[in-house]
């Protein structure tokens, strides 16, 4: 009987929450994978999901996959990273959390981020910090700074600047090293068309690898995405 009080119990707590809480997704077509100015995918087209799960307290869990081609080094095809945290505010917003990077199938370059971050307007910045980045043993920073601008007529802008520095990228890179963008986007019903150009320091350890594989050569990336669920208006 006390079981059975306390089954029903957690059933109308987790009743509660959701109708608190929110569930929603995003499926998107891109023509590269940058990934903080370096190609995850060797310029290849990726195809990007995501699914997450917000309360009102703050409270966010969540996981995000896309297709991923490092060559010949670690047996990996997918990535899948698993995400949760806290944010808030309206004008000023903050978000704090952590991220895991996991690569299925792939030999041991899995590895966990923790991240915070500010926000006001239309700008916003964060760090992230890993003391095990891309399984080396090493640790890792990487700085971001963005700008999202709506322009009428449902055009948008959007610049990126980010920097990483550590004794991993280091080790990966030689150096430390910066990475920007800039682009358009254009929503349309309930999809975004978005057209930016991603560059960044001249990685010359990375440049010039047969077939792309983790360049860090300027690209133009064309995409199209959607969020779920779809809007009624």
């Amino acid at each position: 009987m006390k079981l059975t009080h306390g089954l029903a119990a957690v059933a109308l707590s987790l009743a509660a929450m959701s109708v608190q809480a929110e569930v929603s997704g995003t499926v998107g077509v891109f023509s590269d994978y940058n990934w903080r100015g370096i190609t995850q995918t060797s310029q290849d087209p990726a195809l990007q999901g995501s699914i997450d799960y917000a309360h009102d307290s703050g409270f966010y869990v969540g996981a995000w996959g896309s297709n991923v081609d490092f060559g010949d080094c670690c047996d990996e095809n997918v990535e899948i990273d698993v995400y949760t945290g806290f944010s808030g505010g309206e004008t000023v917003t903050w978000d704090v959390g952590l991220i895991y990077y996991a690569y299925p199938g792939a030999d041991d370059i899995d590895y966990p981020e923790i991240y915070a971050g500010l926000g006001w307007n239309w700008l916003s910045g964060k760090v992230w910090y890993s003391n095990d980045f891309g399984n080396s043993g090493e640790s890792a920073f990487y700085y971001e700074a963005n700008a999202e601008y709506e322009l009428p007529a449902n055009f948008g802008l959007n610049a990126h600047v980010g920097y990483s520095d550590g004794d991993a990228i280091d080790l990966f890179y030689e150096d430390s090293y910066m990475d920007w963008s800039v682009g358009v986007t254009y929503d349309w019903s309930n999809f975004t068309f978005g057209l930016k150009y991603a560059d960044g320091s001249d990685l010359s350890i990375l440049d010039g690898t047969p077939d792309d594989v983790n360049s860090s050569e300027g690209v133009a990336i064309f995409s199209i995405s959607t969020a779920f669920p779809w809007s009624q208006e």
